[in-house]
C-alpha cells in the first residue's frame, strides 16, 4: 500500500507524517503527534472515547482518516487546558463534581462538553443529556457528569438533581 504525507494542525502546531491511507486520525494523533490523551475504546465510533474536535465540531477520531483531515485544525484533551497548563473550566468542574472516576472516558467527555457548551451555553438537563448521548461511562452514573456540565456553564445544577 503507498503511503501518503499529511499535514495538520494539532492543538495549534503543525504536525506533518507520511501515512497509510488507512490510518486514522486517532492512531495518528497517538502514534504520529504522541497525544495519548485520545482514548481508543470501541474503535467504531459508537463509545466516544476518541472525541476529538474538528475544526471546533465534535468528532470520533477513529471513524476518520488521517489524510482526510489535511489542513484542519484538530483540538485534543491536550489542547483544552488553559495556556498556562491549568484545568479548562470543563476539566475543573468535572473535577470538582466527580465526574469521572477511572478516567478512560474523561478525554471524550472533555471534549464535547466543550462542543456543547461552546454551542449551547447555558443547556438544560435534557439537553445536556442530549448533547452527551454518544459518550459512554461505564462508572459514573452520569450525574456527575451532568452537574459538572452546569457547573462550567456558570449555573447550577437544578436542586433536584445535587449529586
Amino acid at each position: 500500500m503507498h503511503e501518503l504525507p499529511v499535514q495538520v494542525s494539532v492543538n495549534g502546531r503543525t504536525h506533518q507524517a507520511v501515512v497509510e491511507p488507512r490510518v486514522t486520525l486517532a492512531d495518528f494523533l497517538r502514534e504520529q503527534c504522541g497525544l495519548t490523551g485520545t482514548h481508543l475504546g470501541c474503535e467504531h465510533g459508537a463509545c466516544g472515547a476518541c472525541t476529538v474536535l474538528l475544526d471546533g465540531q465534535a468528532v470520533r477520531s477513529c471513524l476518520i482518516f488521517a489524510v482526510q483531515v489535511e489542513g484542519q485544525e484538530v483540538t485534543t484533551v491536550e489542547g483544552i487546558a488553559e495556556p498556562d497548563g491549568g484545568l479548562s473550566p470543563v476539566q475543573a468542574a468535572l473535577k470538582e463534581c466527580h465526574g469521572l472516576q477511572c478516567g478512560f472516558c474523561t478525554p471524550g467527555f472533555v471534549t464535547s462538553i466543550t462542543a456543547l457548551l461552546r454551542d449551547n451555553p447555558t443547556p438544560t438537563d435534557e439537553e445536556i443529556r442530549e448533547g452527551l448521548s454518544g459518550n459512554f461511562c461505564r462508572c459514573t452514573g452520569y450525574q456527575g457528569i451532568v452537574n459538572a456540565v452546569h457547573r462550567a456553564a456558570g449555573s447550577p445544577a437544578p436542586a433536584t438533581m445535587e449529586a
